[in-house]
């Protein structure tokens, strides 16, 4: 069975039953799970909606396939799409991509083999995007974190104070004599009032997530009976030194819901002087695999040390493995199996 990080919901379209059957046996042996069939750009539209893949034939019975690249990647959850055809040329492969097509097959003697290369290549592409679009409501969920802060600091500044002196007032009017039973029930009810007061910004106090819930129609209030997720454990400090930001954002995402501190270094002497420093228990840097370039960009991990290094390569990484890296991470790298397999490398340095 195929680990779950690599579930794909692949559609395949071509009109050629012995096509459909080739392409099919690819995508299973590749691991992807059984494909849905489609042989005409109808019935693709359709199946569309359910697909994370779609492999599409440019010559269609009632359609080419190019033309319906528009529709599909106005899907709210667009699907990957590899054009195949049997008549190809640069110019068609060239307006393919600009039409949002994800790669571009021939249908000759290489496309089995070329074929689990390239799917394994777009599903980690989606998977990355998918994985940045997450880092990317994780910013927006500390910018509110940040929000709420603040706000908790102003109540608890602008209004504790008053609240304890309104209780004060209260307790000492009911510990007085002179009232009827009517204005002793309504003293009885402003205290209540005033302990929900208190309990409520309690709960705000040690809000730590931003989660919503619908108040009017149209409006949303933050859940305050939602309870506060618990802490991951700590694994320690992670320092990143990955220069392109999307990158950065999905690998800090990653790491941070695992359980580390992340903290980011501008450049080598940074990423060398924070690595001297005790808590650190994994570095990641984006490594070089072009020969002439630094493996490590310039980074020379200490020959004693007590963190690990993990290289994000773009091609070979024994260069990089042979400048002090311990883990080598090839780009574009699987988003469902990064932690795992960084922390199996922890556990093994």
């Amino acid at each position: 069975m195929q680990p779950e990080s690599r579930l794909l919901r692949v559609l395949v379209v071509d009109d050629d039953p012995a096509v459909r059957d080739l392409l099919s046996a690819v995508v299973i042996s590749g691991g992807y799970g059984k494909p849905t069939l489609a042989s005409d750009g109808a019935e693709a539209l359709a199946a569309a909606p359910e697909a994370d893949l779609i492999l599409l034939d440019h010559l269609l019975p009632d359609s080419a396939g190019i033309d319906l690249l528009p529709a599909l990647r106005a899907l709210p959850h667009k699907p990957a799409v590899i054009l195949v055809t049997a008549h190809g040329s640069e110019a068609l492969a060239a307006r393919a991509l600009r039409l949002g097509a994800d790669d571009y097959l021939i249908k000759d003697p290489s496309l089995p083999g070329l074929l689990p290369e390239v799917i394994e290549r777009v599903r980690r592409h989606r998977a990355l995007r998918e994985a940045l679009a997450a880092a990317e409501r994780d910013l927006v969920h500390a910018e509110r974190m940040a929000a709420i802060g603040q706000l908790n600091v102003a109540l608890d500044h602008t209004i504790n104070n008053p609240l304890m002196a309104a209780f004060a007032e209260t307790e000492l009017l009911l510990a007085s004599s002179g009232f009827t039973v009517e204005q002793r029930t309504g003293l009885d009810a402003v205290r209540a009032a005033l302990q929900r007061i208190r309990d409520i910004l309690q709960r705000v106090s040690n809000l730590r997530h931003d989660q919503t819930t619908e108040y009017l129609d149209g409006v949303a209030m933050i859940d305050l009976s939602r309870r506060t997720r618990p802490m991951p454990i700590m694994l320690g400090e992670a320092v990143l030194w990955l220069p392109d930001e999307d990158l950065a954002r999905v690998v800090s995402m990653l790491l941070r819901h695992a359980g580390f501190r992340i903290t980011r270094a501008t450049g080598v002497t940074e990423l060398s002087g924070r690595t001297s420093e005790a808590g650190v228990t994994v570095v990641v840097v984006t490594g070089s695999s072009v020969p002439g370039l630094e493996p490590l960009r310039g980074f020379h991990p200490a020959s004693s040390r007590s963190y690990t290094v993990v290289a994000l390569v773009a091609g070979n990484g024994d260069a990089a493995r042979a400048a002090g890296a311990d883990h080598i991470v090839n780009l574009p790298f699987d988003p469902g199996t990064f932690v795992g397999d960084l922390l199996a490398a922890m556990r093994m340095a």
